[in-house]
């Protein structure tokens, strides 16, 4: 049996995206055709990082440092062959430029758009096209989604959020236009539903919500389908869908059980389904995870964002004894308490990262792993969250790239390197044609050198 890359295994209202399989190779004319795809995606950390907790004591092959990795990044340990620490990398339109404070608003805007936004809390917000939506539209039809935003934390989209800037800075790192940005997207089962309610994805969810009730599976729906498909497949293949719709099943199950335990807690605002968002970050981050993971696997995108938390967070972190907001505590002015509960929650979010990536690297894909062949950005806008600086900053980048990038080092660039430059190496890798965005003078390098 011979399978269509883009196979859907259909019910009523639902279009379950299949893992690449070995009965879709034939459908393919050239070997060329048949190569996995590349993804790329950008995790974002706000309020800085705690630098010398952060950053490999050497340049050189990370594999073969003298020390181990500080205590912030140690948690990479386990991919020490699969990512790469950058050091020297600044965005410019980050810093004031005359326009005095909001860094904070700067911060979040300018990351990867690497342009200065515009002063301004009205309508009239004002940045660049960030290099993930400029990748997003080179690569439109030929994937379900140009590209999914997801996040961990809500924010507001108007108002002032810091000094003058509109909240819209602080919370979106992606925009599809200079004054246009692409909110990140919260709840667990709205990017379920969008990933595996058919054509009417979009429909209201209070509406999809009093149709499927939520208790039934998706997998329910589609088991008709799933069984004429598993019949005429070979064994490899077999196995593979079996374990690819344990893993949906796996996370349906868990929002199902954050949305019990929501209605749990209390009523739902009237003519709004039950919250699906867990109450801790960890299983939040887990299943926002699960799903881009599933959603690279499938390419049903190639392009992401996922946002920790917004800029300025006051979130506390009480699952790790963290009971102040996070913001707050970055302004320490060198308090060596505040120091250490910063630096525990900058640990904390690079072992949900180090969990995604976890995840690309057991979930085979082609000839090699979801992992190898995709880039993944793990950084923030700011390195130092007391100084509010954005010059040096926080920086790693995982996989292989499909061959294109040599990952396993510490590369330190010459100071003020923009930040821009390696993004445009980044949609060279995407076979997205851009010599220049934002405030780039040229393409980084290094980045795939076996030296």
């Amino acid at each position: 049996m011979n399978l269509e890359r883009r196979t859907f295994l259909r019910g009523l209202g639902t279009a379950v995206a299949l893992p690449f399989l070995d009965a879709m190779v034939p459908a393919f004319s050239t070997a060329a055709a048949a190569k996995s795809p590349t993804r790329m995606a950008f995790v974002y950390v706000p309020n800085g990082i705690i630098m010398d907790q952060w950053t490999p004591a050497t340049e050189g092959e990370i594999a073969r440092l003298p020390a181990k990795l500080p205590r912030v990044s140690a948690p990479l340990t386990p991919f020490l062959n699969d990512v790469s620490f950058l050091g020297g990398l600044t965005c410019n339109g980050g810093r004031a430029l005359g326009d005095g404070p909001g860094d904070h608003g700067r911060a979040g805007a300018a990351y990867l758009t690497a342009t200065h936004p515009k002063k301004t809390a009205g309508r009239d917000i004002r940045t660049g096209i960030s290099v993930d939506q400029i990748a997003a539209q080179h690569l439109t039809g030929q994937t379900k989604f140009a590209s999914l935003e997801l996040g961990c934390e809500d924010g507001v989209q108007g108002g002032n959020c810091d000094n003058g800037y509109s909240c819209a800075y602080s919370n979106s790192i992606s925009w599809r236009t200079p004054s246009l940005p692409n909110p990140p997207e919260v709840r667990p089962r709205a990017v379920f539903e969008r990933l595996f309610g058919g054509d009417d994805f979009g429909q209201d969810p209070v509406r999809r919500a009093r149709r499927l009730k939520y208790e039934a599976s998706i997998l329910d729906i589609v088991l008709s389908d799933a069984n004429r498909l598993r019949n005429n497949v070979g064994r490899a293949d077999r196995a593979k869908l079996d374990e690819y719709l344990t893993a949906v099943r796996d996370i349906e199950t868990r929002i199902q059980k954050a949305e019990k335990e929501s209605v749990l807690a209390g009523p739902p605002p009237i003519n709004a389904p039950s919250s699906s968002i867990p109450d801790t970050m960890e299983d939040h981050s887990k299943i926002m995870f699960d799903l881009l993971a599933i959603a690279f696997q499938t390419n049903m995108t190639r392009v992401a964002t996922m946002v920790m938390a917004s800029e300025q967070s006051t979130r506390p972190y009480r699952e790790i004894g963290v009971a102040e907001g996070h913001h707050g505590l970055t302004h320490h002015q060198g308090s060596a308490e505040k120091i250490e509960k910063v630096t525990l929650i900058n640990r904390f979010h690079v072992e949900r990262f180090a969990y995604f990536l976890q995840k690309l690297k057991n979930t085979p894909d082609g000839d090699g792993s979801l992992l190898d062949h995709s880039m993944i950005v793990y950084g923030s806008g700011l390195s130092d969250g007391n100084q509010h600086l954005h010059e040096n900053l926080p920086t790693v980048i995982a996989g292989r790239g499909n061959g294109t990038l040599n990952p396993g080092r510490h590369i330190r660039y010459a100071a003020e390197t923009p930040m821009a430059n390696f993004f445009v190496a980044l949609l060279d890798r995407m076979g997205v044609p851009a010599e220049q965005m934002g405030d780039s003078t040229g393409k980084l390098g290094y980045l795939n050198d076996l030296g």
